[in-house]
């Protein structure tokens, strides 16, 4: 929906939105939170993770979660174009948009897309702070055709094409769910696709994984 067709509350309502890294105290409310209400429910994320409010007039509105890149999926490796060795040594320079949820009776037009600029524009300031590297690229994965992932592709993400349907479990390797999901990325710089694939990395990747 295009922001000429908002109401005037609801357009001031976008402009005070703001984003934010939760509390060390309010972990337990964001995970009870995201367990009540994703259709997916909530146990963990994997590897680095960071975890985001969307609040209104300090009212909080809509829950992110980030976690560690997805060890391979074929799509991405194809658009960026890098090696198995790069990717190894590179990974860590991605994260993924594991979870996404605005929260009941906060919804109204343009507002997810409005939360995800928001994240996006300081998601590598916050991770470098928290671990010592930016991130360059952001992914996430759509369940198709349960959603479109119309938020994502109004915030400017790009959609690359399908997974192969296959998902790592601890100790068991990839297993062959049946699933394909579409894969969005989002590069959060103009040379991230050049940077990732690149032999020589930038002066600007600080830290390598522990």
């Amino acid at each position: 929906m295009e922001a000429s067709t908002l109401t005037s509350h609801q357009q001031a309502s976008l402009h005070r939105i703001e984003v934010r890294p939760i509390l060390p105290t309010e972990r337990e409310r964001w995970n009870t939170l995201m367990q009540a209400h994703h259709y997916r429910g909530f146990r963990t994320m994997a590897g680095r993770t960071l975890r985001y409010v969307a609040t209104l007039d300090d009212r909080w509105v809509a829950l992110l979660g980030w976690q560690a890149a997805a060890y391979q999926c074929q799509a991405r490796e194809q658009w960026i174009g890098w090696s198995w060795v790069l990717r190894r040594q590179r990974l860590h320079l991605i994260a993924n948009n594991a979870r996404f949820l605005i929260l009941p009776r906060e919804s109204f037009p343009n507002l997810a897309s409005r939360i995800l600029s928001l994240n996006l524009r300081r998601l590598s300031a916050d991770w470098q702070s928290v671990y010592g590297h930016p991130i360059v690229l952001a992914e996430t994965f759509v369940e198709s055709p349960r959603f479109t992932g119309a938020c994502y592709r109004a915030a400017n993400w790009v959609d690359v094409g399908w997974t192969k349907g296959f998902a790592r479990r601890p100790g068991a390797g990839y297993v062959y769910h049946g699933q394909p999901k579409r894969l969005l990325l989002y590069p959060l710089h103009p040379q991230a696709r050049i940077w990732l694939a690149q032999p020589q990395p930038q002066s600007e990747w600080t830290k390598t994984p522990m």
